[in-house]
């Protein structure tokens, strides 16, 4: 019997019959020796035997009482994976293992994303995993960028210093190769002067390799190194045993001279690998250090990590906002454009929101902070961005798949290449070298490089022109789309409707009609009732709130006013209350031809007034959907206005396909509708009625200057609020996409020409050392050119 014991956290308990039930169920299972449930701890402390019940069965158990034991979610930086076949097999461990929900390597950035339910396994477990695998790991804390470019500095400055002396010692060796050609003997080629000058080259530089191919074997896998330390070694020890043989045929000038190249495009590769996650360092250096405050009366400067939710800040002219916050004193004009790509200044009064690092441009102002830390606006995009670069396209999948057998399949060309030489045509040394370039020309890191390093500058790239895509999948999904549908109010219009007209009947007056409507909407957060209410304000002296408001989503609203009860709202609400309108349906579609919006005012079952509200086209609203259009993408606009007033609207931006008189809920049915005809479909929208069709979508877009609801429900978010982003995020998944194939492409060009030329004999080893080396900066190099994406 092994005695275990772990914690297991769990939420949903409400009540002692919660934890005495999960508890009870515990301890009936067989294994369980005691389990404790804790309901204010919201967990169990479970002792049991590993031998009869392990972690992920208690798991199950719990879930199956009825409750959910959260999800882990940590990140890793893991070091020595040098190529795809490193990342693919630490990739393949941790999903490996059961208890294990979802782990995801990234070999662009040396990190794991690693998904475990809680208290199952704990980061020495997941640690001891990725060492087995034969890598170093540590779990990252808070993502450190001093630590990371010490680490990157670390690196390429070893890569330097190992290339640099291996250059001097493997230059002489690569002048006798020209020496021997010419048939001139000096001491250049002479056998022993060779042998001195590439054995530290072998195994002092090469070191590197030996201990990648060791740990990588022990580990159960092949890598990069494997492949290296094979060619290079047959080289080297060939050469060695025709020194000792008295045959002048060396190849010391091959292994040192592949060794030299590595190191160079190893190092080239580390350099361009650090440019990759530029825009995530510029966001994170964008928050300023300090915050000036007030305390107990008077200016304070503290670190920004001493600021409380609720402190009072002060911002001068020119300095950035230190956090989130509402102004409580003074105006002033800021630049979001870090934030939203929008390069105007944005003016703020009293009551305004102000984001974090957004920088104050002209006049000094005070702001209560509402957001600090983690919940700021700019570390939720931060992490946004980080999971999306952390993240894989599914157009890797097969270069992952090729990356799991691409070293043993190598190995077993290099070997049939060398018998066919050497049994067939009874050519030893052919054989040898030739074997040896197949080994060396073999680039998996190409493979490993092409797709994550394109996501995450393309990812970065986004999130500098104000665009937060979730993830590679997303990315990729959205250059699939063929077509799109635009959600109407707050998202090809404005969204801050006007009144127009008030009409008036039934011995009402306008002043009468207006008093009663605005009081029945000053419940209302419908932006159409928020418009009669604000008109309301500038026309009446008082505005009192009526009673038992109640509204009915898609219709309107219903109260009691001054003993009189109100309906205001479409036709439908008149409708369903009996009320009637025919009278009144010519002057309806006189003003809904002019694309206004009428609400019907019904008081006491009477048709009495009718307040029309028009809402204005943003600006790059028809621009915006031409562009579109030209890309070839069917638009849509969905809304719950009637055709005729969705048709004038539609019709000032150019879009033919109306979906009409569409209630809130079911915007997603005609989502998943367009879906079953076999289109790729995207969602724009802003409102928290918008979220279930944006999630529905195959693409969900969320104006970010809409609710959290829209934005969390969405797969790209555009803090601008103005179409314009649409078309960016529609082609920068474009051009990453592009770049992803090129790099795909090229990666297994130089494997299908690369290998079989160099069985053939047509690539010198060093040759193939050379290809091999660049063919992984060539990759890193394109994904960089996306940063010039405008």
């Amino acid at each position: 019997m092994i005695n275990s014991k772990i914690d297991i956290e769990i939420n949903g308990m409400t009540c002692a019959a919660c934890s005495a039930r999960v508890e009870k169920a515990l301890n009936k299972k067989e294994g369980v020796i005691n389990a404790v449930v804790n309901l204010l701890g919201q967990k169990a402390t479970i002792e049991y035997d590993s031998n009869i019940v392990g972690p992920s069965e208690l798991v199950n158990l719990i879930e199956k009482t009825g409750y959910e034991v959260p999800l882990v979610k940590r990140t890793y930086l893991i070091e020595g994976m040098t190529c795809a076949a490193c990342s693919t097999r630490v990739d393949k461990a941790l999903n490996k293992k059961e208890e294990i929900q979802k782990a995801n390597v990234n070999l662009s950035t040396n990190k794991a994303v690693v998904e475990f339910s809680s208290g199952v396994l704990t980061d020495k477990d997941i640690i001891a995993i990725i060492e087995k695998a034969g890598y170093k790991a540590e779990v990252e804390i808070d993502r450190d960028l001093d630590r990371e470019k010490e680490l990157r500095e670390k690196e390429i400055k070893s890569l330097k210093n190992s290339f640099i002396v291996s250059a001097i010692l493997t230059i002489p060796l690569f002048s006798a190769m020209f020496f021997h050609m010419a048939g001139i003997n000096n001491i250049l080629t002479n056998g022993w002067f060779q042998f001195a000058l590439a054995t530290p080259v072998q195994f002092i530089i090469g070191y590197r390799f030996y201990n990648g191919a060791y740990k990588a074997l022990r580990g159960g896998g092949a890598n990069m190194d494997v492949l290296i330390a094979m060619g290079t070694s047959a080289a080297y020890f060939y050469s060695i045993y025709n020194l000792f043989a008295g045959v002048h045929e060396y190849y010391f000038e091959a292994s040192a001279t592949i060794i030299t190249l590595i190191l160079l495009g190893k190092t080239f590769e580390a350099i361009a690998k650090g440019k990759t996650s530029e825009a995530i360092k510029k966001l994170m250096g964008l928050q300023p250090k300090t915050a000036l405050i007030i305390r107990d009366g008077e200016e304070i400067e503290i670190d920004i990590d001493d600021l409380n939710i609720g402190d009072i800040v002060i911002v001068k002219p020119g300095e950035k906002v230190p956090v989130d916050g509402v102004i409580v004193e003074g105006t002033s004009s800021l630049d979001e454009s870090m934030i939203t790509g929008e390069s105007i200044p944005i003016d703020k009064a009293i009551g305004d929101e102000v984001i974090g690092a957004t920088i104050n441009k002209f006049g000094a102002f005070k702001f209560r902070a509402t957001n600090i830390g983690k919940d700021t606006v700019l570390s939720q995009i931060i992490k946004l961005v980080e999971d999306a670069q952390g993240s894989k396209a599914p157009v890797q999948r097969l270069a992952d798949k090729i990356s799991g057998i691409f070293v043993p399949v190598v190995v077993g060309i290099a070997l049939v290449t060398f018998l066919i030489f050497f049994l067939v045509f009874k050519d030893f040394n052919e054989g040898l070298i030739n074997a040896v370039a197949v080994l060396v020309i073999a680039c998996p890191c190409a493979l490993g490089l092409a797709t994550p390093t394109a996501i995450m500058v393309g990812t970065g790239k986004g999130a500098e022109n104000g665009i937060l895509i979730k993830s590679g999948e997303h990315l990729e999904r959205t250059h699939e789309m063929d077509t799109i549908i635009f959600d109407k109010t707050g998202t090809i219009t404005k969204g801050e409707p006007e009144v127009t007209d008030i009409l008036f009947f039934n011995g009402f007056e306008e002043d009468e009609i207006l008093r009663i409507a605005a009081s029945v909407e000053k419940a209302s957060e419908h932006p159409l009732g928020q418009s009669i209410v604000k008109y309301g304000e500038t026309k009446l002296e008082k505005i009192v709130a009526a009673k038992n408001f109640t509204a009915v989503p898609g219709k309107g609203l219903e109260a009691d006013f001054e003993g009189k009860k109100v309906l205001i709202g479409n036709r439908k609400l008149m409708k369903d209350n009996s009320v009637d309108i025919e009278e009144k349906e010519n002057t309806l579609a006189e003003l809904e031809t002019l694309g206004k919006t009428a609400m019907l005012i019904a008081i006491d079952g009477q048709l009495s007034g009718i307040i029309a509200v028009a809402d204005t086209i943003k600006e790059t609203s028809l621009k915006a959907i031409k562009e579109l259009q030209e890309m070839n993408l069917t638009v849509y606009m969905i809304t719950g206005d009637n055709e005729r007033t969705a048709k004038a609207i539609a019709d000032q931006v150019g879009i033919t396909n109306i979906l009409a008189d569409v209630l809130p809920e079911n915007k997603a049915e005609k989502v998943e509708a367009l879906k079953k005809e076999g289109k790729h479909v995207g969602m724009v929208g802003d409102g928290i009625n918008d979220a279930p069709a944006l999630a529905a979508a195959d693409v969900g877009f969320a104006i970010g200057t809409g609710t959290d609801v829209a934005m969390e429900a969405a797969d790209i978010t555009l803090m601008r609020g103005d179409l314009s982003g649409v078309v960016t995020a529609i082609r920068l998944s474009h051009r990453t996409m592009k770049t992803i194939r090129q790099n795909l492409f090229w990666a297994f060009f130089y494997n299908t020409i690369g290998i079989p030329f160099s069985a053939l004999g047509f690539l010198n080893p060093m040759v193939a050392g050379a290809a091999m080396a660049f063919s992984s900066v060539s990759v890193v190099t394109n994904s960089l050119r996306l940063k010039k994406f405008r």
